[in-house]
């Protein structure tokens, strides 16, 4: 089974309409108009709301930066998240209001986008080893940081390069191990 890759640094930028930032779409499976699960790079460069996904699970984590503080809800007392690059992954409905504010300058941040009606995910931040087997069929995907991984399915290993993902869907049963110094591995299973 071989992997598909694809580095940030291959991914033209595309700034947002409000001007706060930029988003490099990494992934979106099927396809960009109607995708079921989306991954993506943004550049946050200042305060303000994120867009509203009704119907989406949403997974965030920061990559770079200071980090953020999220305030999530329409109503006081609104939940307040303080992330940064060692935090774990924040996941959340895409629905909600959510207002972002930087902590000390822009950030660099990966995120995951399902929508609930045909997928769930999990993500998590790997840093040393992760041997993960899945009782049902789904796709895998890794984000590597700046030392890159290494990626073992059986005997074979796959090297990946730094700041880039690699994803492939595998077959129940099968068993992944992902060794990274700083990498976030994210798992999407359609709903039964």
């Amino acid at each position: 089974m071989s992997w598909h890759t694809v580095a940030l640094a291959d991914v033209a930028p595309s700034a947002w309409k409000n001007g706060g930032g930029t988003t490099r779409e990494l992934l979106a499976w099927p396809g960009p108009a109607d995708w079921v699960f989306r991954l993506s790079v943004a550049e946050v460069q200042a305060d303000g709301p994120f867009s509203s996904f009704v119907g989406v699970q949403r997974w965030f984590a920061v990559l770079s930066g200071a980090g953020v503080r999220l305030q999530v809800g329409a109503l006081a007392p609104y939940e307040v998240h303080v992330l940064t690059s060692v935090s774990a992954p924040f996941c959340f409905d895409g629905a909600l209001p959510v207002d972002c504010t930087l902590i000390d300058g822009a950030t660099q941040d990966f995120n995951l986008m399902v929508r609930t009606d045909q997928a769930r995910a999990q993500m998590q931040r790997v840093a040393g080893k992760l041997q993960t087997e899945g009782a049902g069929a789904r796709t895998v995907a890794v984000w590597t940081g700046e030392a890159g991984a290494a990626l073992w399915l059986g005997q074979e290993c796959t090297p990946v390069g730094a700041r880039t993902l690699a994803w492939q869907s595998l077959p129940a049963g099968a068993a992944l191990e992902v060794i990274a110094a700083d990498a976030l591995f994210m798992e999407i299973q359609p709903c039964p």
